[in-house]
């Protein structure tokens, strides 16, 4: 593959990531169905982990954490690390581990989105946030939710995937 082969291949999942941020910030953040509003922006960057790899999966996941950063309330920098470590993680798992298919996608997201949570349950109880019910009560419902998300966000990227094999003919 190319210098430039490469450029376009990370520019068209940039370019596939905006209705996603789009979708997540600005429709589904205003209707937050079961108490909380979903994280799709994670679970981009685990599924492009899945189907990349890992060295694309920790650049993509350190990419979309400085989004995250940048977007959520209240973040202070650890999406950035996390997600890089997440999609680092979920792209191992997927390359000598699972298959990357859609089962093994959603185990990735399920695990990175619950070790997400439990990080920010951790962190508000540490601080003195709320009590463990209450904390509880967003995570999970944001969990759940969230993980509805991968049956959309799979065959998204996995088309765009498809799309920049055939173009790029890699």
């Amino acid at each position: 593959m190319t210098r430039q082969d490469f450029l376009l291949k990370w520019f068209f999942y940039a370019l596939a990531l905006l209705p996603v941020w789009w979708l997540e910030l600005y429709v589904l953040n205003r209707l937050p169905w079961p108490g909380a509003s979903p994280l799709l922006l994670p679970v981009a960057a685990i599924t492009v982990a899945v189907l990349e790899g890992v060295t694309g999966g920790a650049g993509f996941g350190l990419g979309v954490g400085v989004l995250c950063d940048a977007v959520y309330y209240g973040a202070w920098g650890e999406m950035t690390l996390g997600l890089c470590l997440m999609g680092w993680a979920a792209g191992a798992a997927s390359q000598y581990a699972l298959r990357r298919n859609f089962g093994g996608c959603l185990l990735c997201c399920a695990a990175g989105l619950g070790l997400l949570e439990l990080f920010r349950v951790s962190l508000g109880l540490f601080t003195g946030l709320s009590d463990l019910y209450a904390l509880l009560r967003v995570a999970v419902p944001e969990l759940f939710w969230s993980l509805c998300f991968v049956c959309l966000l799979y065959p998204w990227f996995s088309w765009v995937r498809r799309r920049i094999v055939k173009a790029l003919r890699l």
